[in-house]
């Protein structure tokens, strides 16, 4: 059998951090599905940039966008939406067979939006019904401003998966936003089921923080980071308050671990994913990952409910003299700066495609 299929069968879903318009084309994105037992995907703004960047998949539907009269974030919004529509409808019988537990996509806001909060809710309605697919999630950055776009986006009735988040704080701080937006939901005698996930970034603590640590703490950093975060994710889900919840028909907020491709050439390429397996979570990976775990992965067991040595490894790395609690910060800043960038080469590539398949049709100048 499979690793990956060990690993949906042990309880945690993979999803594919990839789309592209090839993937859906082709069949592999299928092949996915059929063979490595992947039930979902997500996506970003740097994913999009690649995907439009390589190729000309996407050029006759910039082309007639364009012809339709949309430019820059409204033309790029559709084009994103047709791909991750066709992605929800495969995995929409995943959706259906697992009462909405699995089967999603994801759909960032515009980075430019990590510190806006109005402006974040008003584009994850607008997200929301423009998609017209019960299995998308509206991707909000878990930062400050974040926090209550999230719990009002849930409030709402809008699936989200809150990105870019990468300690256990800022994991808490997203969970009791669902938790808010749910419980008013509740009083407000609405339904409770709103899927959501809370998506924790692993690898980019190894490649921050290794440099300053000695050999042997190297990628230890960001697993130990996924086991704290694991604990309290086990300890929410055994609250009183998650109960109360649970017992009126709420659906848990599932743990994502994100950022689990290997960056470190000298550690194992299935280093994260081997070190993270646990029921009721979602590791999300890119193909190479994916396929590195399909061919030569290996289960050592699950991730220990109470966090296991996380908290010993953490202390250890504290007196190596990183600071986890600054570190994260940044890497969170960080996070969302990238974002920015990547949205802004993404527009920027969009524009100039445009012009240049516009030029195209116009055919050669007679002289």
């Amino acid at each position: 059998m499979k690793a990956t299929r060990q690993l949906h069968d042990l309880g945690q879903s993979l999803w594919l951090d990839n789309i592209t318009r090839t993937l859906l084309d082709d069949g592999t994105l299928a092949r996915y599905i059929a063979e490595d037992s992947v039930t979902g995907l997500t996506s970003n703004p740097s994913i999009f940039d690649a995907a439009i960047g390589d190729g000309d998949a996407y050029d006759a539907g910039i082309h007639a966008k364009t012809l339709a009269g949309l430019a820059g974030e409204e033309l790029f919004l559709e084009l994103a939406l047709e791909d991750l529509r066709r992605a929800a409808d495969l995995f929409q019988p995943i959706f259906k067979s697992t009462d909405g537990v699995d089967g999603w996509v994801s759909m960032e806001v515009s980075p430019l939006l990590a510190a806006d909060t109005a402006g974040s809710i008003a584009a994850a309605k607008q997200i929301h019904a423009q998609a017209q697919r019960d299995n998308l999630f509206v991707k909000i950055p878990g930062t400050p401003e974040g926090i209550p776009a999230i719990e009002e986006a849930i409030f709402s009735g809008i699936p989200i998966n809150v990105t870019l988040l990468f300690s256990h704080d800022h994991y808490v701080a997203a969970a009791e936003a669902y938790l808010r937006g749910i419980e008013r939901r509740l009083e407000a005698g609405l339904d409770l089921r709103v899927g959501s996930v809370a998506s924790v970034f692993i690898s980019r603590w190894d490649v921050a923080s290794n440099e300053q640590l000695p050999t042997e703490l190297h990628n230890r950093l960001g697993i130990a980071v996924g086991q704290q975060t694991y604990r309290a994710y086990r300890e929410l889900l055994a609250s009183a308050r998650w109960q109360k919840l649970a017992s009126a028909g709420a659906q848990p907020q599932r743990l994502l671990l994100a950022s689990t491709g290997t960056k470190d050439p000298s550690a194992p390429d299935t280093l994260y994913v081997s070190a993270l397996a646990a029921p009721d979570t979602v590791d999300t990976m890119p193909e190479k990952t994916l396929r590195a775990f399909a061919d030569h992965g290996q289960l050592h067991g699950v991730m220990a409910a109470d966090g296991g040595d996380a908290e010993a490894t953490l202390t250890q790395i504290g007196k190596a003299g990183v600071d986890v609690d600054a570190l994260a910060s940044k890497l969170q800043k960080d996070g969302a700066q990238a974002f920015v960038k990547s949205w802004q080469q993404l527009l920027q590539r969009i524009k100039d495609k445009t012009m240049v398949l516009a030029d195209k049709s116009k055919g050669p100048s007679l002289q």
